[in-house]
């Protein structure tokens, strides 16, 4: 099931459909073994796609072994730096979703982090958008990415750490109103819908918010 997403780390990174049902564009940051590309361009059909991955051998394998389609109408996979995609005026104020999944082959931390960085995000988001993005390598990475996202970003929550220093951010253009009723029943919805299992990403930001308000 080439389309399936079945790390839970990455699944954590579709944090964003408990708040958006249909967006009209994604943005990803790092393609990586593609799952989140292809869950997207799959499950979300009135969706378009755009990716910014640096290393071509990445793209070529993708394409080779693990399913990812070609470039079409909706899906724009480019071999480009995602500094230089982030810092675009083009892309600025059009995306509904931004997906940033980005480190060196050494997994040390992500290889973007700066202020600048996160307000050129920021940036990329239309009203109402949204950043979901994986912290993960040295602890001493994550205060100041926190720290980084917290000066662009409206509201910025941070989930229990998964799967190998994995810890997954999710930040608001806009701050929402949250009623943990409605989360739990999108929730619900889905888990039917996209079998994803986004109960749990509600407990989190439940947590969350009970630990940091």
């Amino acid at each position: 099931n080439p389309d399936a997403i079945e790390l839970e780390y990455v699944q954590m990174m579709m944090m964003w459909t408990l708040f958006i049902e249909r967006p009209r564009r994604i943005a990803q940051l790092g393609l990586g073994s593609g799952a989140l590309t292809k869950f997207c361009y799959q499950r979300f059909p009135q969706a378009q796609v755009s990716v910014a991955e640096l290393n071509p051998n990445v793209i070529a394998i993708n394409r080779a072994l693990f399913g990812l389609p070609p470039n079409d109408a909706r899906l724009d996979v480019r071999e480009m730096d995602a500094l230089d995609f982030v810092n675009d005026p083009a892309n600025h104020g059009k995306f509904d979703v931004l997906q940033v999944d980005l480190y060196d082959e050494e997994a040390r931390g992500p290889l973007l982090d700066t202020p600048e960085f996160y307000e050129a995000c920021a940036a990329c988001l239309g009203e109402g958008g949204i950043m979901t993005t994986n912290v993960f390598g040295d602890y001493a990475n994550y205060d100041k990415n926190m720290q980084a996202m917290e000066l662009a970003f409206d509201a910025v929550v941070w989930l229990p750490e998964v799967h190998d220093a994995n810890i997954i951010v999710i930040a608001f253009k806009n701050a929402p109103q949250v009623d943990f009723d409605a989360l739990y029943l999108r929730a619900a919805g889905i888990r039917k819908e996209l079998n994803l299992p986004a109960k749990k990403w509600v407990d989190g930001l439940k947590s969350w918010m009970r630990d940091h308000t």
